[in-house]
């Protein structure tokens, strides 16, 4: 197992409330040096890290995603693998929660996987919907030469 699989599918640290959401966004986009991959679970693996400035916009996109389609109080659908110093945050698409602790016999996997190290493809039984393919696609066709 790589240090990418160790981390999605070992302990982790839910974000719950939306200030720690905030927090966590203010830590990710003070992270100037680091490389960010970000994968869209069911779309294409990254290959390359994102620029810093393609990074922060997809921080923005998530988050505006987030906060239009979660209509909570709550957030607890991010996690991460250390609140002070994150290296690998996932993120699950509101529009498909289902049980994300598997107890309904089905593991969901996460919409999206934020990570330092490279991405392994995460296999699901789930189709990217048209709309969230539109949407990432336009998102990172931003930043693409």
């Amino acid at each position: 197992m790589n240090t990418f699989s160790a981390k999605l599918n070992g302990p982790l640290f839910g974000v719950l409330r939306w200030s720690d959401w905030d927090a966590l966004l203010g830590q990710l986009k003070r992270q100037n040096e680091s490389r960010w991959y970000a994968y869209a679970v069911g779309a294409e693996v990254p290959c390359e890290p994102l620029a810093p400035e393609a990074f922060r916009a997809t921080l923005f996109e998530i988050d505006d995603l987030l906060r239009r389609e979660h209509d909570e109080a709550y957030l607890g659908i991010v996690y991460v693998d250390k609140p002070d110093g994150p290296s690998l945050v996932k993120i699950y698409d509101p529009n498909n929660l289902g049980a994300t602790c598997g107890s309904s016999g089905f593991k969901v996997q996460p919409g999206w996987v934020l990570s330092l190290d490279p991405p392994e493809a995460i296999d699901t039984d789930t189709l990217l919907p048209g709309n969230r393919k539109r949407w990432w696609n336009s998102l990172l066709g931003r930043f693409s030469a």
